[in-house]
C-alpha cells in the first residue's frame, strides 16, 4: 500500500526556507510536534517545524488508531476526553478527510480475573462520568454476533473514536502549514543553542535558527538529544508489529482487542491486526542505565518484557550510536532519516490465525502491508510533559508510551500554553520531569 509513509521514498511534502529566528522552534514531526506547532501558529507565534525524516512517518503512523479514554491513567483522563473533543474539531478543520469516527473501543476478557482489572479500572475512573460500562458474558455475544469465542465478558466504551494514523497526521500538517507553521521535513536538529544558560536557538543541519523557546516532541530520540545537553530522563523504546489486511467482510465496525491480538476496522475497507504479545525491547546502554526505574513495572508484570539483545545499528539505544557529535558533523539522527524496525513475522501471523479463528467467516486475513514502530516508553508507562526548569526555554512533550496518537491534539495544546507561560489547563503533576530524580516512586499506570 503505497500511501504508508514509512520510507525515505516517500518525497518531501514540507521543505518551508528556514528563518533566520522564530518565535519556537518544535522538534520532530509526529502528532505532538503537529499539534504544538499549530496550536502555536493559532496563538500568533512564528512557528518552525523540523522533522529529521518525514511527517509522522515513526510511531504516529505506525499506531493502531485508536481515539480512546477507556482504560487511560487516571491522570490522562481529563486529557483524552479534552483530546477527543479536539480530534472532532480538527478533524472539521480538515474538512472530514483525518478518518476520525465514534466506533467504540471494547476490551474482551478471557477470564474472570480479567473482568475483576476492569472493573477495578472503571471503580477508580467513576468520577469521569464515563460512558464506559462492563458488558456480561450474555451482552458480549450480542456486541459480537458471529464470533466463534465465547468470552467472559467485555469492558466497552461506545463513544471512543478511531482516525487514520498515515493520513490524519499529514493532514493535520497540511492545516499547520495553511495556518501559517512553516515545516521542514528532512531536517534535523543536531543540537540546542544554549547560551547564558538558557535556549538562545536550535543548530540544524542546514544552520542555526534563533529562538527563545524549543518544544522536544522528538518520540524515541528525544532522550538521546537530551542527554548530550544533561537532561536525563529514562526512556526506551519497545518494537511493536502491526499488519494492514486488504478489504475483508464488515465482522466489527469498531476497535476491540483481547489477550495477543487487538484490531480495528478502517476506513478503506481492511482491517489494522496488532499483535499483542509481549512488548519487545532492544537492550542498549540506556536499557542498563535506566533499569532501576522500570524495577517497578518489570515486578508487577514480569512476562511483559521480552528482551532483544543488541539494539540495531543507529536505533536511538544502538551500541555504537554516538551519545556525542559535534555541531557541525552529521548526527545520529541524519544517520537514521526514519525508525523502520522489521515487523515481527511471526507474532503477526499468530495474530492472522487468532483473527481467523474468531471470525471464519470473514474469510482468510490476507496482508497488504506489515510494519513495526518503535513506541517511546517510560517507566511508568506515562509521558514527560513539562517545562524543564535547568533549561528554561526548553519544553519536552515525549515517552508518549504507545497512548500519543489518540491523546496527541490534546497533549499539544498543553505543550503550546507551557510554551506561552499559561496555565495549562490540567494537573500535570504525573506528567513532571522531576519525578524521575526526586524521589518518587514509579507507580505504573493501568496495565489493561
Amino acid at each position: 500500500m503505497s500511501h504508508f509513509p514509512f520510507t525515505e521514498a516517500r518525497p518531501i511534502e514540507h521543505g518551508a526556507t528556514l528563518p533566520p529566528c522564530a518565535d519556537v522552534v518544535v522538534i520532530g514531526g509526529g502528532v505532538i510536534g503537529v499539534c504544538t506547532a499549530l496550536e502555536l501558529a493559532r496563538a500568533g507565534q512564528k512557528v518552525v517545524l523540523l522533522e529529521k525524516g518525514r511527517i509522522a512517518a515513526e510511531q504516529s503512523s505506525r499506531n493502531w488508531g485508536w481515539v480512546r479514554v477507556q482504560g487511560r491513567d487516571l491522570a490522562e483522563i481529563p486529557i483524552m476526553l479534552e483530546a477527543r473533543r479536539l480530534w472532532s474539531d480538527l478533524d472539521a478543520d480538515c474538512r472530514g478527510r483525518t478518518g476520525l469516527a465514534t466506533v467504540g473501543v471494547s476490551y474482551l476478557a478471557a477470564t474472570e480475573a480479567k473482568m475483576a482489572g476492569y472493573a477495578a479500572w472503571l471503580e477508580s475512573a467513576k468520577d469521569f462520568g464515563l460512558d464506559t460500562r462492563l458488558l456480561s458474558r450474555a451482552e458480549t455475544s450480542a456486541a459480537f454476533p458471529g464470533a466463534k469465542r465465547a468470552w467472559q465478558g467485555a469492558m466497552s466504551t461506545p463513544s471512543d473514536m478511531k482516525a487514520e494514523p498515515w493520513v490524519a497526521v499529514p493532514e493535520l500538517a497540511r492545516l499547520a502549514a495553511s495556518e501559517g507553521v512553516a515545516i521542514r521535513e528532512g531536517c534535523a536538529v543536531r543540537a540546542l543553542d544554549i547560551a547564558a544558560g538558557r535556549i538562545a536557538g536550535v543548530i540544524t543541519e542546514a544552520g542555526r535558527i534563533a529562538c527563545d523557546a524549543v518544544v522536544l516532541a522528538g518520540g524515541a530520540w528525544s532522550s538521546l538529544l537530551l542527554r548530550r545537553h544533561g537532561v536525563n530522563i529514562p526512556q526506551l523504546s519497545v518494537r511493536s508489529s502491526v499488519m494492514a489486511t486488504g478489504p475483508m467482510a464488515q465482522v466489527h465496525s469498531g476497535a476491540a482487542s483481547e489477550p495477543g491480538m487487538a484490531w480495528r476496522r478502517r476506513s478503506d475497507g481492511g482491517y489494522t491486526i496488532a499483535w499483542g504479545g509481549q512488548a519487545e525491547l532492544y537492550v542498549g546502554p540506556d536499557a542498563f542505565r535506566a533499569l532501576p526505574k522500570y524495577l517497578p513495572v518489570m515486578r508487577e508484570d514480569p512476562g511483559g518484557f521480552r528482551l532483544k539483545p543488541l539494539a540495531p545499528k543507529g536505533f536511538p539505544d544502538g551500541w555504537t550510536t554516538p551519545r556525542r557529535w559535534a555541531e557541525d558533523q552529521p548526527s545520529p539522527f541524519e544517520a537514521q532519516r526514519i525508525l523502520n524496525p522489521a515487523p515481527n513475522t511471526k507474532g503477526l501471523a499468530q495474530a492472522a490465525r487468532q483473527f481467523e479463528a474468531i471470525w471464519p467467516e470473514a474469510g482468510p486475513v490476507k496482508p497488504v502491508a506489515r510494519w513495526a514502530g518503535m513506541i517511546d516508553v517510560m517507566p511508568d508507562i506515562v509521558p514527560v510533559v513539562d517545562s524543564i526548569a535547568a533549561l528554561p526555554g526548553l519544553t519536552v512533550a515525549t515517552g508518549m508510551s504507545g497512548h500519543g496518537f489518540g491523546i496527541g491534539p490534546a497533549f499539544g495544546r498543553i505543550a503550546a500554553r507551557l510554551v506561552r507561560g499559561e496555565d495549562p489547563g490540567h494537573d500535570l503533576s504525573r506528567f513532571r520531569y522531576a519525578r524521575f530524580s526526586d524521589g518518587a516512586r514509579m507507580d505504573p499506570g493501568p496495565a489493561i
